[in-house]
């Protein structure tokens, strides 16, 4: 019965609060200061973070370590199994 009671009386105030902002109007400029505020908190840590960023998380975004400073010994370019004139001339003899 209490969980009733608390239900009724939840939607009853919600249905009231709903009630009364539909009745409730701003003017335009109040929506666009608002949307503007918006977008501002949405964006504060990339707005302000820049400026109080720590410095030695700047210095090694500026100078990257590489994992080795030697270059590494496997070849980046794959062997070339058959050249395009070995193809072309198969083509040409089906």
């Amino acid at each position: 019965m209490k969980v009733w009671l608390a239900c009724f009386l939840v939607l009853f105030a919600l249905a009231e609060l709903f009630d009364w902002l539909q009745e409730f109007n701003l003017p335009l400029p109040i929506y666009i200061l608002g949307g503007a505020f918006l977008a501002v908190a949405s964006n504060y840590d990339k707005i302000i973070g820049y400026y109080f960023a720590d410095s030695s998380i700047e210095a090694s975004l500026e100078q990257p370590q590489l994992d080795s400073l030697t270059p590494s010994s496997n070849p980046i370019s794959f062997p070339v199994t058959s050249s395009v004139e070995d193809v072309q001339t198969s083509q040409t003899d089906d």
